[in-house]
């Protein structure tokens, strides 16, 4: 199928996902689907959390907000233009994961545009969310049923994998699926660079990069660069909103855990009730601590990103992404800086 024939169905599919977003009711017949179909989505929104106690509610329509954004046509047709999507199909198997809600979707989405077929290994913690909206998407286009298969077991026959994981997971992917030609993603993550002159507002905005899907995204900020004077009750002020994150409990018993640990060993924190700040060079932060370093030359920030480029999605920060757009990217934000339409076009 043409791209030109799957856009439309994606765009009908972003306006369900607008109002499921919005935990709208059924708003009848012009989004195409019934209003048993919706209210069946919707009551499967609800259940995510009981399937996986990461997914809460608000999580689930904060995604499928997203998305709905993501998928408008005029989106769509800016993404694909620039590409010529004239290879013969392939099948491309899809190894999702499972972080956070529908982290796979744009995955399947450069697949199905570009012409190929979707062989779709779905993540043990998110199962059931992406087989409801593709229900939705076969009644616009009927035709999208024979490019994509959700695989209950093995792959079964491909040509070309993308595969999404652990730095662990990696030596498997490469020892099962190297001989392909390939995609494979491993933990990255994200950081903020404060300058001292943030206002309120952005400090506020910042928690959002932190604390969205409980900060297990890659494109989460976990590391912090601020100047050598940045008073630090600063950012705590900034993130006070967010102070009811703690009431989850895996997330509660995450920040618990981390804060025992650090005051058994003696080790130096702050502690604001709901995150711990903790001052290290590292990137990847245990979740519910995020790390701090000072600097007193810029020189020294970029120095430290151009070090560390593959292990890096996102950078918040004047000259950067705008602070509480970490997880906001456009379609063209490709993760690990891959241009996945580009490699689908040139699969051969």
């Amino acid at each position: 199928m043409k791209k030109t024939n799957s856009i439309p169905a994606f765009h009908q599919l972003s306006l369900v996902l607008d109002h499921l977003g919005a935990n709208n009711e059924w708003p009848g017949f012009s989004i195409g689907i019934t209003e048993e179909e919706y209210d069946t989505i919707r009551a499967l929104i609800n259940k995510q959390f009981h399937l996986n106690g990461w997914f809460t509610v608000e999580n689930v329509r904060q995604s499928l907000t997203a998305w709905g954004k993501l998928l408008k046509d005029k989106n769509l047709e800016k993404w694909t233009a620039p590409y010529e999507f004239t290879a013969a199909p392939k099948r491309v198997g899809l190894i999702m994961a499972g972080n956070i809600p529908l982290v796979g979707f744009h995955d399947l989405l450069s697949v199905v545009v570009s012409g190929h077929h979707a062989v779709v290994k779905l993540s043990s913690s998110d199962q059931t969310l992406l087989p409801a909206l593709l229900n939705a998407l076969f009644q616009f286009e009927p035709e999208l049923k024979q490019q994509i298969t959700i695989s209950a077991g093995r792959l079964g026959e491909i040509d070309a994998v993308i595969a999404t994981g652990s730095n662990n997971s990696l030596h498997y992917f490469e020892s099962y699926f190297g001989k392909y030609p390939h995609i494979f993603r491993r933990n990255r993550t994200s950081l903020a660079v404060l300058d001292g002159t943030e206002t309120g507002e952005e400090l506020n905005a910042l928690g959002s990069d932190i604390f969205s899907y409980f900060g297990l995204g890659c494109r989460n900020v976990s590391q912090l660069f601020v100047p050598q004077d940045f008073v630090l009750d600063r950012f705590f002020e900034g993130i006070f909103p967010y102070g009811d994150i703690v009431n989850h409990h895996k997330y509660a018993n995450n920040y618990d855990y981390n804060k025992a640990v650090f005051l058994m060993n003696r080790e130096e924190i702050l502690d604001n009730g709901f995150l711990l700040l903790r001052e290290s060079a590292d990137l990847h932060s245990p979740l519910g601590m995020i790390y701090y370093k000072r600097y007193s030359d810029k020189k020294e920030v970029e120095g430290f990103i151009a070090q560390q480029k593959e292990n890096l999605q996102a950078i918040v920060g004047h000259g950067y992404l705008p602070f509480g757009k970490a997880q906001s990217p456009e379609l063209w934000d490709y993760a690990d800086g891959v241009d996945t339409l580009k490699w689908l076009s040139d699969l051969k």
